[in-house]
């Protein structure tokens, strides 16, 4: 089974930048749909990006055109380069993977009950 492990998180000013960090032990992150889900206490977790199998890429309305979900094979990591970071940004960051494929990740891939592995979470705080 795959273990993932996220880092990178941290306390920043409004229009600063973060990059997070996802580091796949077990298995490779080539075999998995993957995604960063965030949270805040009393909320649900939300997706703020996520990427397939074959690299197609989902970011929320909120992240679109500020995060970056990327993928490196060699390093086995997943990564979200975080720009221009706003206080509604503040959240418990986690990285997901499973290996649902073809065109049902349309559907499932902003779901977290789909994603059978998790990371243990980075904290972000953002402050105006």
């Amino acid at each position: 089974q795959v273990q993932l492990v996220e880092s990178g998180g941290g306390s920043v000013q409004a229009g600063g930048s973060l990059r997070l960090s996802c580091a796949a032990s077990g298995d490779s992150v080539r075999n998995y749909n993957m995604a960063w889900f965030r949270q805040v206490p009393g909320k649900e977790r939300e997706a703020a990006a996520a990427i397939g199998r074959y690299d197609a890429v989902y970011y929320s309305d909120s992240t679109k055109g500020r995060f970056t979900i990327s993928r490196d094979d060699a390093k086995n990591t997943l990564y979200l380069q975080m720009n221009n970071l706003e206080p509604e940004d503040t959240a418990m960051y986690y990285c997901a993977a499973d290996r649902f494929t073809g065109s049902i990740w349309l559907s499932w891939r902003l779901i977290p009950s789909k994603y059978n592995h998790w990371g243990q979470g980075t904290a972000v705080t953002v402050s105006s």
